[in-house]
């Protein structure tokens, strides 16, 4: 039987390694990806609704700044904190929490009308939106073969492109006949229709489940239906070879040689956030001072996540075959595309090109770099190995826009902006590439499924561990 063990035990990762990517993987790649549509479409929502809201109430370019920043707060918090209890209580109650409390308080943000309390409400919303997006990517990993993992983690994440850019189309829309309220409205009534489905059919993390050792009889369930032609005998149990890791789970990523990894991961993730938000809030005001209506900045502006949209499709299989050798020429690209966009601002056919260009390698690399994160963390800890990249990031996200907001009110011109956009893209470029020359990922021509299988069996404990 495929992923047996002495003593009738059956390894549940050797088991999913053994098998196609079938029908139960793709209905589960869908749920997760519709979650992180609504999130991307929650978390982007108030950068395209901004020239709207602004002209409203009268505020001023650096007023903007915190009401980005407060939601980026709040996706920071929600990563950090609900990425290691997920790893703890399980991956499903988190994503349905999160889910339920970001679409409770997005529909909340279409009532506000200050903005003291529009601060407090775009915090709230990036809690929930930070906790489901490192559990969506987790679950997503957890239930793939090794040699696919990234390439359907990543596919999976383009329902986060894809929501923020409709988020763009449909700002562009709405707001001419509706208000910018009515896109909030829209981003809080549909997370609370999908709460409901996911309770009923999103699964629990089938090698979460293994590593407790406790749900052999729902392991069973869960890997016939990866693969119906499985027989499983009454008494069989079912392990994780990977180290079951007690205590904080965040110590952990900096143990076992985990260390110089996570943090060169913290740099990538910290610098691409930062260019990504940076970018995607501050493009429609930029394209409308440089004379573009509200609905074509808007418009003009999604073009990021269409060119991450594609990128993503793109790139799954490259990084899956050359990981972070990958990631890093990626990134060096994005320094010419970003760099590009504010010496083309004079041609609106151009300057969408370069944002479409932009949006491949920065949105396209950030979504890689998830899956990267993910394939190298053990199950005990891959949520808060994720959730704390991601977090990290979020800070990067945070400056982003204040730094955008720095930038505009000094006068800068759009050329000089988009340039110090630029070598954040430099940054992570580098850092990458530092990545891609520790533990073999790619200096000795790995993929990234050899590399995590060779650096898993590097930590991996003589005795089965999960039992």
């Amino acid at each position: 039987m495929a992923g047996s063990q002495p003593g009738g035990a059956i390894d549940v990762a050797d088991f999913i390694d053994q098998q196609p990517v079938g029908g139960f993987q793709l209905k589960l790649l869908l749920t997760c990806a519709a979650v992180l549509f609504l999130d991307g479409f929650d978390t982007q929502a108030i950068g395209y609704v901004a020239p709207a809201l602004a002209k409203e109430w009268g505020l001023t370019k650096s007023a903007l700044g915190p009401v980005f920043s407060a939601g980026l707060f709040g996706l920071m918090i929600g990563a950090l904190l609900l990425g290691p209890l997920a790893d703890r209580i399980g991956r499903k109650r988190i994503i349905i929490l999160s889910t339920l409390a970001f679409g409770i308080c997005a529909l909340v943000t279409a009532f506000v009308h200050d903005v003291n309390t529009l601060l407090a409400i775009r915090f709230l919303t990036g809690l929930g939106l930070g906790g489901a997006m490192p559990n969506a990517i987790a679950m997503t990993s957890e239930f793939n073969p090794r040699r696919r993992r990234a390439t359907m983690v990543m596919i999976m994440f383009c329902g986060f492109s894809i929501g923020a850019a409709l988020g763009g189309l449909l700002a562009a829309a709405l707001i001419p006949h509706f208000g910018w309220r009515s896109v909030f409205v829209v981003g809080g009534v549909a997370p609370l229709l999908l709460v409901p489905i996911l309770a009923l059919r999103l699964p629990e993390s089938v090698r979460f489940l293994a590593l407790t050792g406790r749900a052999d009889k729902e392991v069973a369930r869960l890997l016939r239906a990866i693969s119906p032609m499985a027989v499983f005998a009454p008494a069989t149990r079912f392990v994780v070879q990977e180290p079951h890791l007690p205590g904080i789970p965040v110590l952990h990523l900096f143990r076992d040689g985990r260390t110089p990894v996570t943090l060169l991961l913290w740099v990538v993730f910290f610098m691409s956030l930062l260019d990504l938000y940076f970018l995607s809030n501050w493009l429609p005001t930029v394209l409308n001072d440089l004379g573009a209506s509200v609905s074509a900045s808007a418009a003009i502006g999604s073009m990021l996540q269409v060119g991450g949209v594609v990128g993503t499709f793109v790139l799954g299989s490259v990084i899956d075959r050359f990981s972070f050798r990958a990631l890093a020429l990626v990134y060096f690209i994005a320094v010419f595309a970003v760099g590009a966009i504010g010496q083309l601002g004079h041609s609106i056919v151009l300057v969408a090109m370069a944002i479409f260009a932009a949006g491949f390698c920065i949105v396209g690399g950030q979504i890689a770099a998830n899956a990267l994160a993910a394939g190298f963390y053990p199950t005990s800890v891959r949520a808060s190995g994720v959730g704390w990249a991601l977090g990290i990031g979020r800070v990067g996200s945070i400056i982003g826009p204040l730094v955008g907001g720095v930038l505009l009110t000094m006068k800068w011109s759009a050329a000089s902006v988009f340039m110090a956009a630029a070598a954040a893209a430099m940054c992570a470029a580098l850092a990458a590439f530092a990545l891609s020359r520790l533990a073999g990922l790619s200096g000795s021509g790995k993929s990234a499924a050899d590399a995590e299988a060779s650096y898993q069996a590097g930590l991996r404990p003589s005795a089965t561990a999960g039992s």
